[in-house]
């Protein structure tokens, strides 16, 4: 089974990243293709090889961390790579995973893909499974009223601040949010707004 791969970004979609590795495409479904749009030289795609009868898929991650708690996700009756694509698309595993221990329905049936009777299954499934992923989530207030304006503490400005990580500029940044800023909406997190960004960014 494919663990990794590493290579050179060679094509990106909504959906997925084509990995060139020594002259041959995979075709890599991510929960932020954009993620990598940035990214100079070879990148390393964390794997999960998904075999069943009429297809071989492979979804990729930027962390170990993705990777772990994708494979516990899709453990849960009811989700499927696709959903568990959806939410990590839609939170980071620190917040997926605080959402599960703090029992928080509201936050998790934001997520894609996610009803009430889901997040349910998710936290009767997952609380005593997840040591050690998102560890860095578990802080106090984590799930404050969450806002969208620019600014220290804010959705925006935990999605800028990793945006900025890769690369982009102020400039960059300040030109794509006042594009974003009218159509955010104040339940949308960090990560549905940086893959927003991230495609304005890679369309130019």
């Amino acid at each position: 089974m494919i663990d990794f791969l590493r290579g050179s970004v060679a094509h990106l979609e909504n959906e997925y990243v084509v990995l060139d590795v020594q002259g041959v495409g995979y075709r890599v479904f991510c929960p932020n293709p954009y993620a990598f749009a940035k990214t100079e030289g070879p990148v390393v795609i964390y794997i999960h090889h998904h075999v069943r009868e009429d297809a071989i898929l492979l979804f990729g991650f930027a962390t170990r961390e993705e990777q772990q708690l994708f494979r516990k996700l899709i453990d849960v009756s009811g989700i499927g790579p696709r959903v568990a694509l959806g939410i990590l698309g839609g939170g980071t595993p620190a917040h997926v995973v605080t959402a599960i221990y703090q029992e928080n329905i509201t936050f998790l049936t934001k997520l894609p893909g996610i009803g009430k009777k889901t997040a349910q299954r998710m936290i009767l499934d997952l609380k005593d499974k997840l040591d050690g992923i998102g560890s860095l989530g578990m802080v106090t207030g984590l799930f404050a009223e969450p806002v969208v304006e620019e600014g220290e503490g804010s959705y925006w400005g935990e999605a800028r601040e990793a945006l900025k990580a890769l690369g982009y500029t102020d400039a960059e940044l300040d030109k794509v949010w006042s594009r974003m800023k009218k159509d955010a909406k104040p339940d949308e997190s960090a990560d549905i707004l940086m893959k927003r960004a991230l495609q304005l960014l890679f369309a130019g």
